[in-house]
């Protein structure tokens, strides 16, 4: 062998190093965050003790379930399924750290993340559920609700922008209208994040002290947190009412994040019937040559200074 063709091969396998370590970066970049979070306070009060998931398992089973996701989005949009998962839980309960872990690796366009901030004028006087039926999915797709319609049996009711009425009412109805889902072809399933009052007070201070993270704590996020026993008649009251057989609720215990983000994949992954669908070999094609074709200069004051 050359010692060019050596020195060529050393490089390739330099650069797809490279480029693999960059893709890990990625995920590691949020574990290294909830680290540094963790290190930031010294007035925090102590930490719950977690008997926590080795980092080098972690790892490994985070990325084998990601690779099982992805077979599942080829096999949805194959199959032209519709699929919608629920994610609820307490403020700061890990819901978002499990949709960013499902998503990282899929294909925006088949997995979908919906986040509805409150409803405007014209949307409170809709039918409630109203609002969220554009967002479902059509064949070939997964939405993934980063909050639902069940806001009306938590953070409404508890704050009180609804009636006990309405709540009665979005009771009587919620069963109905999840059974219309699923009897049009959608496969619906909803995960409540549980975490103890103190984990939540925890998460909540590492949040206050941390800048990167305050935008995460809103006013009503700091109410709440007052009125955590109204939260949890809620919740238990939400949870009797709507656990129903064609959409059952699923408790993912969240105290620790990377045993919740593991235990919630694998268990999504467990709702299908899914299989690996044939894919045409992929090739890439030669590059056309055109020997009139010239580069044109662009101008040097258009590219981004190289501070780095």
């Amino acid at each position: 062998m050359s010692h060019s063709h050596e020195e060529g091969s050393t490089s390739m396998a330099a650069r797809v190093r490279a480029d693999m370590l960059d893709s890990f970066d990625e995920e590691l970049e949020e574990e290294i965050d909830d680290e540094r979070l963790a290190r930031l306070l010294d007035d925090a009060g102590n930490p719950p003790v977690i008997d926590g998931v080795d980092r080098k398992i972690y790892f490994r089973e985070l990325f084998r379930l990601q690779r099982e996701l992805v077979k599942l989005q080829d096999w949805v949009a194959f199959n032209k399924k519709k699929v919608v998962v629920i994610f609820e839980g307490r403020d700061s309960a890990g819901k978002g750290g499990v949709i960013k872990r499902i998503t990282q690796r899929l294909n925006p366009r088949v997995c979908r993340v919906v986040a509805l901030s409150a409803p405007n004028e014209r949307e409170r006087t809709q039918w409630y559920f109203q609002r969220y039926v554009p967002h479902l999915p059509g064949a070939g797709e997964i939405v993934l609700f980063d909050r639902s319609w069940y806001n009306r049996a938590g953070v409404e009711r508890v704050m009180g922008f609804c009636t006990e009425a309405d709540v009665e009412e979005f009771f009587r109805t919620v069963p109905e209208f999840e059974r219309m889902l699923v009897r049009s072809g959608i496969t619906l399933i909803k995960y409540w994040f549980s975490i103890t009052d103190d984990e939540q007070h925890f998460r909540f201070q590492m949040r206050i002290h941390d800048p990167l993270k305050q935008w995460k704590l809103s006013p009503m996020d700091l109410e709440s947190r007052r009125r955590w026993e109204a939260y949890t008649k809620a919740k238990e009251a939400m949870l009797e009412r709507t656990h129903i057989p064609e959409s059952p609720w699923w408790v993912v215990e969240a105290v620790d994040k990377k045993r919740a983000r593991l235990n919630c994949i694998s268990h999504l992954l467990t709702q299908f019937p899914y299989e690996e669908v044939p894919h045409p070999e992929v090739i890439l094609p030669a590059r056309v040559h055109n020997p009139d074709y010239l580069r044109g200069p662009i101008p040097q004051e258009m590219y981004v200074p190289k501070v780095f």
